[in-house]
């Protein structure tokens, strides 16, 4: 009798511990997203020191506004209150399409910014950082839409989606810590990969939790976060290239 009490108290556990997952998972970003971007935009902010154009600020209110509302939406889910959940849907789907015009937006202002110091061939390579990773952003943010109505697959795209967009926040403080001083410009896209798989450490934790709650990783997990690394870690030989160039350095044309 008693062995059994302990295994249903053990699979209650679990079973209420599922539940909130992806809500302590929103929660985790948020934090990530916040104290990333502590030393380099809120504290100078909050100190009436950082100088920044409006479009970093428009920016940076968008994708911190995201990981309120990715908090919001799965503490919804969490507490069954679907129907609420689906109906504040469209925010998302609003705050998605203007986070991507903004990263792209984003990008072209660190290219601009790059050649007005003289590193237009450096501002050009590192474009490929924030348009490849808003670029992932949509399309994994659009499949989640795609799958709606399959709740394991949806739940699990929207968290790859947050997660994707982490590396920027975990980078300040790489970048801020570790990095020797330099010229003023874009690091090196090198650089960018070592804080992108700390931030990638929350999949781990996702899949991890998967194969305990489910005996196996979902496919979203293994598919989608296969596709980010390999896209973080093309990044760096596709800068050099000169099509890449080109292809950015249109972009630029296009954008003055």
């Amino acid at each position: 009798m008693t062995i059994v009490l302990d295994r249903n108290s053990s699979r209650a556990s679990v079973k209420a511990g599922a539940q909130y997952f992806y809500f302590y998972m929103a929660l985790s970003c948020m934090a990530v997203a916040f104290i990333g971007f502590a030393p380099t935009y809120w504290v100078p902010m909050a100190r009436g020191s950082l100088s920044s154009p409006p479009v970093v600020h428009l920016h940076g209110l968008l994708f911190f506004a995201w990981t309120i509302y990715f908090v919001f939406q799965s503490w919804l889910a969490s507490t069954g209150r679907i129907a609420r959940h689906r109906s504040t849907g469209l925010i998302g789907v609003s705050l998605a399409t203007a986070m991507t015009i903004m990263g792209f937006m984003v990008s072209v202002s660190v290219m601009k910014r790059s050649a007005a110091v003289g590193q237009a061939d450096e501002g050009l390579a590192f474009a490929i950082v924030p348009l490849s990773g808003i670029l992932f952003f949509a399309v994994v943010f659009a499949l989640a839409l795609v799958h709606l109505r399959d709740r394991e697959t949806h739940k699990r795209l929207m968290l790859l989606a947050a997660i994707s967009i982490l590396d920027a926040a975990v980078a300040r403080w790489f970048l801020t810590f570790l990095a020797p001083p330099g010229p003023p410009g874009p690091p090196p896209v090198s650089v960018t990969i070592a804080p992108a798989l700390v931030a990638y450490l929350l999949l781990v934790v996702a899949i991890v939790f998967d194969w305990r709650t489910r005996g196996r990783p979902h496919p979203a997990y293994l598919y989608g976060g296969a596709a980010l690394i390999a896209v973080k870690f093309l990044n760096w030989p596709i800068s050099t290239t000169a099509a890449w160039h080109s292809f950015a350095g249109g972009i630029l044309t296009l954008a003055q």
